[in-house]
């Protein structure tokens, strides 16, 4: 059984920073890219950043690119985040998941990703 477990997440001022860790567990972690996704209030919930399984690309929204990192250690199968610079509209419950094909380079679709992680919680006050 595939489980993803996110950590990390919390309330920041802005300007500060966070890192997101997500823990990955019944599946060949090294053979997937891997996502980060947020969900807004009230909103969709959309890509943030995704590594490829080879860890030698990386992909972001525009609107984090130059903030945000994404980064993988495969020997402890986890994926990271680290959020720089939070604005206030980067508040979101944040999700992490693995693309649904092995050895693929991910896409920014979040109907290919299909093991998710169950969410933590990043809060920015202005």
């Amino acid at each position: 059984q595939v489980q993803l477990v996110e950590s990390g997440g919390g309330l920041v001022q802005a300007g500060g920073s966070l890192r997101l860790s997500c823990a990955a567990s019944g599946l060949p972690f090294s053979n997937y890219a891997m996502g980060w996704f947020r969900q807004a209030p009230g909103k969709e919930r959309e890509f943030v950043a995704a590594i490829s399984w080879r860890e030698r690309n990386t992909y972001y929204v525009d609107s984090v690119e130059g903030r945000y990192t994404i980064s993988r250690d495969n020997a402890k199968n986890t994926v990271y985040l680290q959020m720089n610079s939070l604005k206030p509209e980067d508040t979101a419950v944040y999700y992490c998941a693995a693309y649904g094909r092995r050895f693929y380079t991910p896409s920014r679709v979040i109907s290919e990703y299909n093991n998710w992680g169950q969410g933590t919680q990043v809060t920015v006050s202005s």
